[in-house]
C-alpha cells in the first residue's frame, strides 16, 4: 500500500516471459508500481500520468530489484505462488483498491465470475463496478484480474489479450498444487 506520497524515483525495466515481454516498475525498495505486458505502452503511459503525475516521480530505464524479477521467474517456472508475496503499490480509487486487494486473495488455478466476486465484496450489485476495477488494473498477473471470467465460465476481456488469459490460467491450473 502507498505511503502518504509518492516515490522520487521509479525503474522500469522489461522481462521476457513465455507470452512475451512484461514490463515492471518498481521503486527502489522494490516496492512493485507497474506489470504490463510490453505491448500496451498507450495504458502504461496513461496509468503514469493519471497516477504518479508528471512532476511526483522520476522514471528511468534500469533493472527492477532482483527480489522482484526472481518472483516472475519463479511464477513463470511453475511455482505460480511466488508472486503473491511481492509488495504492490495500489494507486486507485477505495474501491479500486478494495477490489485490487482481494484479487491477491484468488488462490492460483481458481476463477471466479464477476457477479460471484461482487458477492464475496459483500457488494452483489456491483459485478460491473468490479469489471472496471478489474480493467484498469496496472498489476498485471500479481494482481490476478486474470481470474475472474464471464458468468457462464468464459474468459472475457484482458488487457494482455485473451490468449494470454487463457495461458495464464491453464499455467495456473497445472502448476497449482506444487
Amino acid at each position: 500500500m502507498p505511503a502518504s506520497s509518492s516515490p522520487s524515483l521509479l525503474i522500469s525495466g522489461t522481462i521476457d516471459t513465455p507470452i512475451g515481454p512484461l514490463t515492471l516498475i518498481a521503486d527502489e525498495a522494490g516496492m512493485l508500481h507497474m506489470a504490463e505486458f510490453s505491448h500496451c505502452l498507450d495504458r502504461m503511459e496513461r496509468w503514469l500520468g493519471r497516477r504518479l503525475g508528471k512532476d511526483r516521480a522520476k522514471l528511468e530505464a534500469g533493472n527492477v530489484p532482483g527480489s522482484v524479477e526472481d518472483a516472475f521467474a519463479a511464477y513463470f517456472g511453475g511455482d505460480v505462488g511466488a508472486i503473491r508475496g511481492l509488495a504492490v503499490w495500489l494507486t486507485g480509487t477505495a474501491f479500486q483498491n478494495e477490489v485490487w486487494t482481494a484479487l491477491r486473495d484468488i488462490r492460483p488455478g481458481e476463477t471466479f465470475s464477476y457477479g460471484m466476486f461482487a458477492d464475496g465484496l459483500g457488494r452483489p450489485q456491483s459485478a460491473h463496478a468490479v469489471g472496471h476495477a478489474n480493467g484498469a488494473n496496472p498489476l498485471s498477473i500479481v494482481v490476478p484480474c486474470h481470474r475472474l471470467v464471464g458468468a457462464d465460465g468464459a474468459l472475457t476481456n484482458y488487457g494482455g489479450g485473451i490468449e494470454r488469459k487463457r495461458w495464464l490460467l491453464d499455467h495456473e491450473a497445472r502448476h497449482a498444487n506444487r
